[in-house]
């Protein structure tokens, strides 16, 4: 498989910028969304949140948030939940690995880095450092958005991806 277009938001946002470094010739290009994985100081990761207060840091309008009550949370969160949390175990509980940012500049494919204007789990300029690490990178601000522009705002994330791939 080559030339592929992989998009990751957040934990999956990390895991794109990995596979941009280290298996470019399968990779056509690449988006970064509202992704986590390096350190920016000034810029923390709202990581030790509870995951009710980590909803409504993940939204624009807070009020769309989905339930994060397990009773009641649509079973697609249920295991977005339960596989961000795996992820996290592997770095030991951090959304950062500390060598990532200082590697950025390995990645040898074409990086869109879109954001979410109102993202509070790791904000605008977290991002521009992110895009401003990678070689070429385009950096784009989504509006009326936050962490999860898939699940808030789809038609901007759409429109802004389309005149990329």
């Amino acid at each position: 498989m080559s030339d592929v277009v992989l998009v990751g938001n957040s934990i999956g946002g990390w895991i794109a910028a990995e596979v941009a470094l280290r298996h470019p010739d399968r990779l056509g290009r690449v988006v970064l969304v509202d992704s986590v994985g390096i350190d920016v100081e000034g810029h923390p990761v709202a990581s030790s949140l509870a995951p009710a207060q980590l909803a409504q840091y993940s939204w624009y309008d807070p009020s769309k948030a989905p339930s994060m009550d397990p009773a009641t949370m649509p079973p697609a969160l249920a295991q977005m939940r339960v596989a961000n949390q795996a992820a996290l175990a592997v770095y030991g509980g951090t959304m950062s690995d500390p060598t990532l940012l200082g590697r950025l500049d390995g990645i040898d494919v074409p990086v869109l880095v879109l954001w979410g204007e109102a993202d509070r789990v790791v904000d605008p300029d977290y991002g521009r450092a992110f895009a401003a690490a990678i070689p070429g990178a385009r950096f784009e601000l989504l509006a009326k958005t936050g962490h999860v522009p898939q699940m808030e705002t789809p038609e901007t994330l759409l429109d802004a991806i389309r005149p990329f791939i």
